[in-house]
């Protein structure tokens, strides 16, 4: 990903292309050498931490629908937690859970048919990367 300019506010489409990107890396190991490894685990979380925003910050949910999960923490107390306080039930907390899986699975699922139907550059790319630790946009 090479950044374009700052942004603050995201399409549900875009983001869910940004989960496909983050998720990729992970399905090349898997697709290219038929194992994983913990290289992707950054990316894992950032995934997670997408998916988890879609559903419980921005209303992204066809699950759970147009409403926020969480209240934000305002004020900073010593040993107060800093983020967010759980204002839902369990049931609600598990259907969040599903949701979040639901959209990193149909990630995971649109970026792997991606890649397996252009395994032919997905090979040249990372030969390059093999070379070369990155690659700019005219390389690519």
């Amino acid at each position: 990903m090479l950044p374009e300019a700052d942004k603050y506010n995201y399409s549900k489409r875009y983001i869910q292309a940004q989960l496909q990107v983050m998720l990729g890396g992970r399905i090349a190991e898997e697709i290219a050498s038929d194992d994983i490894t913990t290289g992707a685990s950054n990316d894992l979380e950032r995934a997670t931490e997408m998916a988890r925003r879609m559903v419980c910050e921005w209303g992204m949910s066809d699950g759970l629908g147009k409403v926020t999960f969480g209240v934000k923490s305002q004020e900073i107390f010593m040993g107060r937690d800093f983020g967010t306080s759980k204002n839902y039930s369990e049931d609600t907390a598990q259907r969040i859970d599903t949701e979040i899986k639901k959209i990193l699975d149909a990630a995971y699922d649109k970026a792997r048919k991606l890649l397996e139907k252009n395994r032919e550059l997905l090979d040249q790319i990372s030969g390059l990367l093999l070379e070369k630790e990155s690659l700019d946009r005219q390389e690519l």
